[in-house]
């Protein structure tokens, strides 16, 4: 998969290509979408996917290893192409005077990313709320897959907090775990195997088609590639919030069936002090209150502190790294 060692780039450089990106990311939010390579990478597994699906068997009952093994190879093609890409462009900056490298990184990293967007649409969510119940249901279709429909006030702002903590780890802390420790491919594979299992990771039928073998791949993929990150989110999470709870977190985080998500979910509850749901699904601190718009702007604040302490966290790993402090 092409693995790249930091090190001829600078660790300083790559400390610094993460500010560029968050602050790109605060001013000028997404690029296109015609020049999106996360966009790129959707248009890719949706094709594939179609392909997938035409030669899965549809009953979830059965077993297909047909449908599973067609899954990984054509989700290792994708992530290889990605990582080649993205090397290569990282290769043509390792001449570039420092601040050159560190300004072209940060460019190639920010579509990787999307902190501001996670945070307009939650507040989205909030704002749409305040005109109506069915304005917020409907705002809350764009950032999550579940039925929105009966849901109250109360579980659809639970349901974007869960969303902000959740994606907080997907979209901003995972890539840049991944971008200090293996440079622009680490960022661009885990972006590509999350998009995969957001698209094909489904452990059954949805929508009509059956993933339950053809997306295992990716979802397995996904949960390795995002272990880690998904505790160093619900630890900064703790350590932002109110510091307390910290035994509580690996017994809430087991609540939900993901091995990741819980994590950050549980630690955005307990540091709200809230209830936080999916109906029909798992409780997340059962004893804590119901969530209120106060809450949502807390739970920003918290994630925005997060963000705020990578920046730090990614310069002193990436100078460490590339020293051979850490490996």
């Amino acid at each position: 998969m092409l693995p790249l060692h930091v090190a001829p780039l600078g660790g300083a450089v790559l400390g610094v290509a993460v500010l560029v990106a968050l602050v790109v990311d605060h001013w000028l939010g997404e690029p296109p979408v015609r020049w999106h390579p996360v966009v790129w990478m959707g248009n890719f597994l949706g094709v594939a996917g179609r392909w997938l699906q035409a030669r899965a068997v549809q009953d979830p009952s059965k077993r297909d290893w047909r449908a599973f093994w067609l899954g990984a190879l054509v989700w290792i093609a994708g992530a290889a192409t990605v990582c080649i890409a993205a090397a290569g462009l990282q290769s043509v900056l390792r001449g570039a005077p420092w601040w050159l490298a560190a300004l072209g990184l940060g460019l190639l990293l920010k579509p990787l990313l999307a902190w501001a967007l996670l945070r307009s649409e939650v507040l989205a969510v909030e704002a749409a709320l305040a005109q109506s119940l069915d304005a917020g249901r409907e705002r809350l279709r764009f950032l999550v897959s579940r039925d929105v429909s009966q849901l109250d006030a109360t579980t659809v702002r639970e349901s974007a907090i869960e969303t902000l903590a959740e994606n907080l780890n997907d979209s901003v802390v995972a890539p840049l775990f991944w971008f200090v420790l293996l440079g622009l491919p680490g960022a661009a594979l885990f972006r590509f195997a999350n998009t995969a299992d957001a698209m094909w990771g489904y452990p059954g039928v949805y929508q009509g088609q059956n993933w339950a073998w053809a997306g295992k791949w990716a979802a397995r993929v996904d949960d390795v590639l995002g272990w880690v990150p998904a505790r160093i989110t619900a630890l900064l999470l703790m350590v932002v919030g109110t510091g307390q709870g910290l035994r509580q977190l690996r017994v809430e985080a087991a609540r939900t069936p993901s091995p990741n998500s819980g994590w950050p979910m549980a630690a955005m509850a307990l540091v709200l002090g809230v209830r936080l749901a999916k109906p029909g699904g798992y409780v997340l601190h059962a004893a804590g209150r119901a969530a209120t718009a106060q809450d949502m702007h807390r739970a920003l604040a918290f994630a925005s502190n997060v963000v705020l302490a990578l920046v730090f966290i990614a310069l002193a790993a990436s100078v460490l790294i590339a020293t051979g402090g850490l490996l």
